[in-house]
């Protein structure tokens, strides 16, 4: 044999090993994050830290979720079953012919390979199972997870279950400013405005929001493009930002208003995203993203201001985003 041809097969080698390694990283919790930029859920004091990827991942969990009017306690069983089967990765691969975030297997009926490793089709065959098992709601997160995967290692889920609790309930929006990223600052273009009077990154945006939670109300911006009715400076004004609305202003809207908030964070640094404000809060990307969620002070507002524009200038009714 040839030492070109033993170099090949070294390499191939190589590769092979470096995947199987990855999958056992992944699956034994052993190596670092995917990649180096940081998220964390906090509740009650207690913090779980995930990559950007994992972050997105879960925002996925949450949003199919929330568009099938789940509740957070599916949120929780799903997402440590994918913690557990993935580590919140879409995996390419697994043991035997298992896929994607839950492990899901073509030959079992879970769907075609090319489906699977679609995050949103993934979620949504997990919870299409889960649904079905009676009493998912009151039972521990370790059986629940079991009756819709059938894993050969059925305690495993439990090692996951508080992680699981924590990013749900802030994913959920039932804890509110609790799920933050540090993301870096992508460079800023000039960029024409299309026919909807928005850039390409926040058309962008618009469209990600729409595909993830269905047709929420959205405002601020215009095809004959925005001039008026926005603090000054707004981004509205040069098609950048866009408007989710969640009206009237009531604790259930308070907290659908946070999935979406934190589902944008969750997703900035792929989207471009700039700013994140909602309930009174702000979120910035770039060098200020290390600070979380912090108290938002809009210009205008003063203690003569009255209840209903006092609620619109705190975005106390309406998520607002706006990209670089």
């Amino acid at each position: 044999m040839t030492k070109r041809w033993l170099l090949v097969i070294a390499v191939l080698v190589v590769v092979a090993l470096a995947g199987g390694a990855a999958w056992y990283a992944v699956r034994t919790g052993a190596g670092p994050l995917p990649d180096p930029e940081q998220c964390t859920a906090t509740v009650d004091d207690y913090t779980v830290a995930l990559s950007t990827e994992q972050a997105e991942n879960a925002s996925i969990i949450a949003a199919v979720a929330e568009r099938r009017a789940l509740p957070a306690r599916a949120i929780s069983i799903a997402i440590a079953t994918a913690y557990q089967e993935s580590k919140l990765v879409n995996l390419a691969g697994g043991d035997r012919d298992s896929l994607g975030l839950f492990q899901q297997r073509p030959s079992q009926g879970w769907g075609k390979s090319r489906q699977i490793m679609d995050p949103y089709f993934a979620t949504n065959a997990f919870y299409d199972a889960l649904v079905k098992v009676d009493g998912y709601r009151e039972m521990p997160i370790t059986e629940a997870a079991q009756e819709v995967q059938r894993s050969a290692f059925p305690d495993a889920y439990a090692d996951h279950e508080q992680d699981g609790r924590t990013i749900a309930s802030a994913m959920s929006g039932y804890s509110d400013a609790a799920f933050s990223c540090q993301t870096t600052t992508p460079d800023v273009v000039d960029q024409e405005i299309g026919a909807d009077g928005l850039t390409g990154r926040a058309e962008k945006v618009r469209a990600e929001v729409t595909a993830s939670f269905g047709d929420l109300p959205l405002g601020g911006f215009d095809p004959e493009g925005v001039s008026s009715g926005h603090m000054p400076g707004s981004a509205h004004y040069e098609g950048r930002a866009i408007d989710a609305f969640f009206r009237p202003t009531s604790e259930q809207n308070t907290r659908r208003g946070w999935v979406l908030a934190h589902f944008l964070v969750a997703n900035a640094e792929r989207l471009d995203i700039a700013h994140v404000i909602f309930d009174d809060r702000i979120w910035s990307a770039g060098s200020r993203s290390h600070e979380g969620w912090h108290d938002f002070d809009p210009p205008g507002l003063s203690a003569d201001t009255s209840g209903e524009t006092r609620q619109i200038l705190e975005h106390r009714d309406h998520v607002h985003v706006d990209v670089f």
